[in-house]
């Protein structure tokens, strides 16, 4: 068998780790306050988020695209494969580091800033594609401001709408209405998020020469949307925790805010077919949904160190991506 094609299947295996790990990584995301307030038993909640997960994974290919084509150019890139390698296997390390220790790092930077550093590493800073590079990199810095903005925004309505009812009722309809505004947060983390794995395999097949367009191809979003899937199933309870009580005490009114909130931001960033994170998307909503109910109520040193991992992650991906490119580099 052609070294090639071993390294493509490589690729191909790796990615959808990196997609499984990604669904229990980010599971907590659409969940967390759903289950912090009791609207849904935790494994109800799982369930549901792997099935929305899943079907929202096999809607959009946008997203997966931009990431085959906007951040190096498959075409022409040195070394494409092993670059693509090096990339998935720093930003799978990433992540099981962040998972062990319960921070909610973003999978999209992770993986952005691989790729990015394991370019670099093969052919100079010229090989970045920088126009789209830029637009990436400006849409996930945009869209937590967004969502700290909004979720501000939509509690503060929510406060002058529900203001003479009775707290009890109130909370109960809330609790009812999670059930969907989790739903569809779960089923937007599908249409952004598997996408990337996606876009990393059609890259992978653009460089191995199996490939010529970078349309996705059906078995990669079917495999992808599966591995999702089966990932958001196994569930992220150390990152749950973090998200769902460690910002905020969340009651249900919080969480219908901060949850659709989330959701419109990511359904925006798909349709213009941008990736962002949706942990750093869900947790802003929450900020901002807790800075409207009550300032002193959010737990800011846990925002300060999100914030800081959120920071370090793509130049530390980088780096780790640079490293393993090196190492292959010797032995293939």
């Amino acid at each position: 068998m052609e070294p090639i094609l071993i390294i493509t299947i490589a690729i191909v295996i790796f990615a959808l780790v990196f997609d499984f790990i990604n669904g229990f990584h980010d599971t907590a995301n659409a969940i967390a306050t759903a289950v912090s307030t009791k609207a849904l038993k935790p494994r109800h909640a799982i369930l549901m988020a792997a099935v929305m997960n899943f079907l929202g994974a096999l809607m959009f290919t946008g997203v997966a695209k931009t990431i085959t084509k906007d951040i190096v150019d498959p075409f022409t890139l040195n070394n494409g494969s092993v670059v693509i390698l090096a990339a998935l296997l720093a930003a799978i390390i990433w992540n099981l580091v962040t998972w062990y220790y319960g921070i909610p790092s973003s999978s999209s930077h992770a993986l952005i800033g691989a790729v990015a550093g394991a370019a670099i590493a093969s052919a100079g800073f010229n090989a970045l594609h920088y126009s789209g590079f830029i637009k990436i990199i400006i849409a996930l810095i945009v869209s937590p401001i967004l969502a700290f903005v909004i979720g501000y925004i939509m509690y503060s309505i929510f406060k002058v709408i529900f203001k003479n009812n009775n707290l009890s009722r109130t909370n109960r309809n809330f609790r009812f209405v999670q059930i969907f505004t989790a739903a569809l947060q779960a089923f937007s983390h599908g249409t952004n998020d598997a996408q990337k794995a996606m876009g990393i395999i059609t890259m992978a097949l653009i460089t191995a020469g199996l490939q010529t367009g970078d349309d996705v191809q059906h078995w990669v979003q079917i495999s992808c949307a599966t591995a999702m899937g089966l990932g958001t199933a196994i569930g992220g309870w150390k990152i749950i925790k973090t998200v769902g009580g460690n910002i905020m005490k969340i009651r249900p009114a919080n969480g219908v805010a901060a949850d659709l909130t989330s959701a419109l931001i990511i359904f925006g960033a798909t349709h213009i077919h941008l990736p962002v994170s949706t942990t750093h998307v869900v947790s802003s909503s929450i900020l901002g949904v807790g800075s409207s109910h009550r300032v002193k109520g959010v737990k800011w040193t846990t925002a300060q160190r999100m914030i800081t991992t959120w920071v370090i992650t793509l130049p530390i991906s980088a780096g780790i991506a640079a490293l393993i490119f090196w190492v292959l580099n010797i032995f293939i």
